[in-house]
């Protein structure tokens, strides 16, 4: 997946098919300056990493985006080190207002 995600245009393919779901591969195709065959190659590298999935709809396929290897990657690390440096600030925040807090009343008398 970090792989797939490492190339600028991919990212880009992955923003395009999340503000439009369902959009074609030949509309996609139309929004770079390069050849299908090479957008068409940049999909195949996003749907092996799990982050396309298209679907035939006759003669056309259509993209949407497969959020989840994302939110896995985020529940497995983002939240454990959120959490952590979350209660961090917490404390510092708490020691911050408590050496405001008699500044302040000696300013209000």
């Amino acid at each position: 997946m970090f792989q797939a995600l490492a190339h600028i245009t991919r990212r880009q393919i992955l923003d395009l098919v999340r503000a439009s779901p369902g959009i074609s591969v030949g509309v996609l195709a139309g929004e770079f300056d390069v050849s299908r065959i090479a957008v068409m190659n940049h999909l195949a590298v996003l749907e092996k990493a799990g982050l396309i999935i298209s679907e035939k709809d006759g003669r056309s396929r259509m993209l949407y985006i497969n959020a989840m290897p994302i939110q896995e990657i985020y529940d497995r690390w983002t939240d454990t080190y959120s959490a952590y440096w979350s209660s961090r600030m917490n404390l510092i925040k708490s020691a911050a207002e408590a050496v405001a807090a008699p500044i302040k009343r000696g300013n209000d008398e």
